[in-house]
């Protein structure tokens, strides 16, 4: 039989799965009696968890807000769950400027980890692979992330000051349609209402965020993250790039995806599908070259370079020293 400590801690795993529950079904879930199922809600108010009773024909108890979060009760395969997405939210830049808040949430959980299930973890991690490089990311603050958010939901305007990529500091008044996760960066889109058009800011170059009086209506059409990746297509840069490859549209989506190019048909024959392959016309502006050739390379599809004729060169250069290399003894 379960100790009474034990079924204490059992009442609040219960109580924090949402809503009320009645004192049978509490008591039948602990396999006790209604007056006990009482003094166990008075031990977890004597230790602050903020319980509340709840009158009425379907009355019973439930927890309510503290100023604290309550002791969090989570299943061997939730804490791993919650372990690995702060892992994934780290590795993907996805983390606010407090940084350390998601690595002493990770020591916390692992402190208390079983030791079995520790070592699964330490197992997994150590068996787990990633195909990029870990980077460093630019960081929002959660304050302005928080404020940009609530924006969104309640159609508020919003008041940013921001800090374009020339350094060029400016106050603007922000219609918020969404949040947007990308690239291991945040993005907010919505109208600048000081000039009446669609914009996309880098949340981490913003250095304050206050909301204003007055709603806004958000526009139909396409969601934010459509939005966005859009906006990314048309942006001006140093160069823009057209090269033509010869392959399927998932197979030049896997080097270069929407958000940094367009595809667009050459050749094609009538009812050909992605899958076909196929001259693909693809179109990037971008700020440097040198990163280009060995995607294209590593395409390992035929390609014809339309343009710049600095994108020929390096191309060249990165051919001549691939030779170079497979020569050596």
């Amino acid at each position: 039989m379960p100790r009474p400590t034990g079924r204490v801690l059992t009442l609040l795993e219960l109580l924090q799965s949402g809503g009320t529950r009645t004192v049978a079904e509490l008591a039948d879930r602990l396999g006790v009696e209604g007056r006990t199922v009482r003094r166990y809600v008075d031990q977890l108010i004597d230790l602050d968890v903020p319980v509340e009773s709840v009158r009425g024909r379907y009355g019973g108890y439930r927890l309510g807000p503290g100023y604290r979060l309550p002791p969090l009760m989570l299943s061997d395969d939730e804490a791993l769950a919650v372990l690995l997405g702060l892992v994934a939210g780290r590795r993907a830049g996805l983390t606010t400027t407090q940084q350390t808040a998601s690595e002493t949430a990770s020591a916390k959980i692992r402190r208390v980890l079983p030791k079995h299930i520790a070592r699964r973890l330490d197992t997994l991690l150590e068996s787990l692979a990633f195909t990029d490089r870990p980077a460093e990311f630019d960081t929002p603050d959660s304050g302005v992330l928080l404020t940009v958010a609530d924006a969104v939901r309640h159609h508020r305007p919003v008041s940013i000051r921001y800090t374009d990529r020339d350094g060029r500091r400016s106050e603007r008044t922000l219609h918020a349609y969404g949040i947007v996760a990308h690239g291991g960066r945040w993005y907010v889109t919505g109208e600048d209402a000081g000039i009446g058009e669609e914009r996309t800011f880098r949340l981490d170059r913003i250095a304050d965020a206050r909301t204003l009086p007055g709603s806004f209506e958000a526009p139909v059409g396409p969601g934010p993250a459509q939005r966005v990746l859009s906006g990314f297509a048309a942006a001006e840069y140093r160069h823009q790039v057209t090269v033509r490859i010869h392959g399927t549209v998932e197979q030049i989506r896997a080097r270069l995806p929407a958000g940094l190019a367009s595809l667009e048909e050459h050749e094609s024959a009538a009812g050909e599908d992605r899958a076909t392959e196929r001259w693909l016309r693809v179109e990037l502006r971008v700020e440097r070259l040198d990163w280009l050739p060995p995607v294209l390379a590593s395409l390992d599809r035929p390609f014809v370079i339309e343009r710049p004729d600095e994108l020929r060169d390096l191309v060249a250069a990165l051919a001549d020293r691939l030779t170079s290399y497979a020569r050596r003894a």
